[in-house]
């Protein structure tokens, strides 16, 4: 396990940002006064490795703000970013013992960590713990099937542009905001890291995102404030219709 730092406020759930998207969203007030007690928050500065694959994990965690990526490295050093990690997404797995990925911080995080063996125990009490993980989880299964698409089979003007949607849709929800025809966001990414893990070069991204902007599917001002005048337009662009379904 990384270094790092224990967060020195203590957040109420019932003040946390992600409660209603995070894995206690069904949890009464005295289920969160039981996870009150075995919770605890680190943060992780931008470029800090959070977890290393194979670590002894003795903790679960939802990320409450911030973006960090998963990577797989193989044995003669070569490493694949394999998935992203939005607030509310949940870190761990109960009864794993061992951590399957690297887990690094793009940006400043901030995670809400529960001592694992509790939460497993305080899980086969309260069946609808279980429930929303178990939701979460497939929710998961089916957004790494979409990105195989994605990696498979969209052009590179296609992923720069689903990239985007995934990103300001998330962004929405986590707020608590209603997806609208036009939207703004941060990028939390660098563009170097959206390279990585769209699996183009860094002159395409480059590229990709300043013919977005030429033909008006996003303003941006810097690299990272982006405002989509027309989130079906942009959806279009990634190859998927304005349900978020593919296009066939």
């Amino acid at each position: 396990m990384a270094q790092d730092d224990v967060y020195p406020v203590s957040l109420a759930c019932g003040d946390c940002p992600i409660q209603h998207r995070a894995v206690c969203a069904r949890c009464d007030s005295e289920e969160l006064v039981e996870l009150e007690k075995i919770k605890y928050y680190r943060s992780f500065e931008a470029g800090q490795t959070v977890i290393w694959a194979g670590d002894q994990m003795d903790f679960v965690a939802s990320v409450v703000s911030g973006i960090a990526t998963l990577t797989q490295t193989l044995e003669d050093g070569r490493t694949q970013m394999v998935g992203l990690l939005l607030p509310s997404d949940f870190v761990g797995r109960p009864g794993r013992a061992r951590a399957a990925y690297n887990v690094t911080a793009t940006t400043d995080i901030l995670m809400c960590c529960f001592r694992k063996k509790p939460f497993e125990e305080m899980m086969d009490r309260t069946p609808h713990i279980a429930q929303r993980l178990l939701q979460m989880t497939l929710d998961e299964l089916d957004a790494a099937r979409e990105w195989m698409l994605l990696l498979g089979r969209k052009t590179a003007r296609e992923k720069i542009a689903s990239l985007l949607s995934i990103v300001a849709r998330r962004d929405a929800s986590v707020n608590m905001s209603t997806a609208a025809a036009r939207m703004t966001f941060d990028l939390p990414l660098t563009r170097e890291a959206m390279a990585d893990y769209l699996g183009l070069t860094l002159e395409t991204v480059s590229r990709q995102m300043s013919a977005l902007k030429r033909d008006g599917v996003i303003e941006l001002q810097g690299k990272r404030h982006v405002t989509v005048p027309d989130m079906d337009r942009l959806l279009l662009e990634a190859g998927d219709d304005s349900d978020g379904g593919f296009l066939v």
